[in-house]
């Protein structure tokens, strides 16, 4: 070994990537590169962030950019997108065992002597060219039907909130792996260096269903392909401000040795982590300058403002922040992640959702109107939809005007707009009480599929290699939805 060895044997302190990197002249450490691909591993040599694919896409992207309104909670498609008047007719009836087939309900529920049948309490309206059916509680969604394709055929596995999110948004239900924001950023890059790739605004002041920042998280995969999460108020990211007394010049000096260390630690232990977290401070000390302009509001017009709802002037409110979001995504952010909770409603259903739709439906609509007004709708692909759906009969006492749904993974409705996907259209069918899928079902890991396909990626080829496999978003699953193809 000692003979063509051009280093010396492992020490305490040196990693095995450092040992095969000096062993037989470094192809030990180019095979390893080869065998791995983690792209963090060049990232510091290769200048502008093209992502592991290198900007090489395996087919031509129709979105070049993704804002995911993500509704936390499960919206009820029953009272949003997915009517069924049969509902109405056997309001207070019993749901029939020939309906449900043993389908397991959650504790919420399972427990009840009798699952009677909720007709929804709002009227529905045919609307655009096609006639997409939408509730009353959703009027301007309505007006840009012919922008939306609505899929009433999505469905989980997960049946409570915690998984049922985390496999939305990173295509699993156990906690740890990427999510989809962190695997576009990992394949794609970014499209400006002084903004992350990746950016996620939550509307404050609701915790019905907590959120963690492992769902905006890079799990495996190198840590600067995180979400960064931007808020209200004087300090959109948090620690990105200079202390007081501290003046640029020395932090960019601090910064400078900083990196030297860094390098020195690199060097010696080829921890690609390392340079992850050298990207990061650059990364911080840029956004000092781009975050307060992007965030600044005030060069917006009046109409725009008016567009998207009198509480868009209201700073982390849902339309501020989808307002927010065209404006990320107009300097090059590449996934923005609205995060709206509240959707939860196994009581006071009416009351509940109408406040839910109230606080979302304007600036959803607008910010479809805004893009398409800007040119950016063709190459924006917009998401709406939470992470499951909820049940056709009543969760506890069914009255009048007043009733529950319990969380329901067989059936829910989502849509999308711009970005290469058919608009005006319908996509896929659920039985008469909107219980079960009867007509081109689209499981979870088929929406990530096409999402990644709308990006110009093969979700089957976008891999990242841990813990002795390769790992993707869609793990060993997921098949192109190719009817909402544009």
């Amino acid at each position: 070994m000692n003979s063509i060895c051009t280093g010396p044997l492992p020490a305490a302190g040196l990693s095995r990537r450092t040992f095969l990197s000096r062993f037989g002249m470094g192809l030990g450490g180019l095979a390893l590169a080869n065998l791995m691909k983690p792209a963090s591993l060049f990232a510091a040599t290769t200048g502008a962030d093209r992502g592991m694919l290198g900007g090489q896409l395996h087919f031509p992207a129709k979105a070049k950019r993704v804002i995911y309104l993500f509704m936390a909670g499960g919206p009820s498609q029953l009272e949003t997108f997915d009517y069924k008047p049969l509902l109405n007719q056997r309001h207070g009836e019993q749901l029939p065992d020939s309906v449900r087939m043993g389908q397991r309900l959650t504790g919420m529920s399972g427990n009840q002597s009798s699952l009677p049948l909720a007709g929804p309490f709002c009227k529905f309206g045919q609307h655009g060219q096609n006639g997409t059916w939408v509730s009353e509680l959703l009027p301007h969604t309505a007006k840009v039907a012919d922008e939306l394709c609505v899929v009433r055929s999505l469905y989980t596995e997960a049946i409570n909130h915690d998984p049922a999110i985390t496999f939305l948004q990173t295509g699993s239900q156990i906690s740890g792996r990427p999510c989809i924001g962190s695997w576009v950023h990992y394949g794609l890059g970014s499209d400006n260096e002084n903004l992350p790739s990746f950016v996620v605004l939550i509307t404050p002041g609701k915790v019905d269903q907590p959120l963690y920042a492992r769902l905006w998280g890079s799990g495996f995969l190198p840590s600067q392909h995180q979400g960064v999460q931007f808020r209200s108020g004087n300090e959109p990211v948090l620690y990105l401000n200079n202390l007081d007394g501290i003046a640029p010049a020395s932090r960019r000096l601090m910064l400078d040795r900083l990196k030297e260390l860094h390098a020195h630690a690199a060097d010696k232990l080829g921890d690609t982590e390392i340079d992850a977290r050298i990207g990061q401070y650059e990364m911080a000390y840029r956004m000092q300058s781009s975050v307060p302009g992007v965030m600044d509001l005030s060069s917006e017009k009046p109409e725009t403002f008016e567009l998207y709802g009198p509480d868009s002037r209201k700073p982390g409110s849902f339309a501020a922040n989808c307002l927010l979001a065209r404006r990320l995504a107009e300097n090059g952010v590449k996934f923005i992640q609205l995060y709206h909770q509240g959707w939860d409603q196994h009581g006071g259903l009416p009351k509940g959702i109408a406040v839910q739709c109230k606080e979302t439906d304007q600036a959803s609509a607008a910010l479809i109107t805004d893009l398409k007004q800007r040119g950016m709708l063709d190459d924006t692909l917009v998401i709406w939809g939470g992470e499951f759906g909820r049940t056709s009969y009543s969760q506890g006492k069914l009255a009048a005007d007043n009733y529950g749904r319990d969380h329901h993974p067989r059936c829910f409705s989502m849509w999308l707009a711009g970005g290469g996907v058919k608009g005006g259209m319908v996509h896929g069918e659920t039985d008469d009480f909107g219980y079960s899928v009867t007509k081109d079902g689209v499981h979870v890991h088929d929406f990530q599929a096409t999402l990644l396909h709308l990006l110009g990626v093969d979700h089957e080829r976008l891999t990242y290699f841990s813990q002795g496999r390769r790992f993707r978003l869609t793990d060993v699953h997921g098949s192109l939805v190719k009817a909402i193809l544009a």
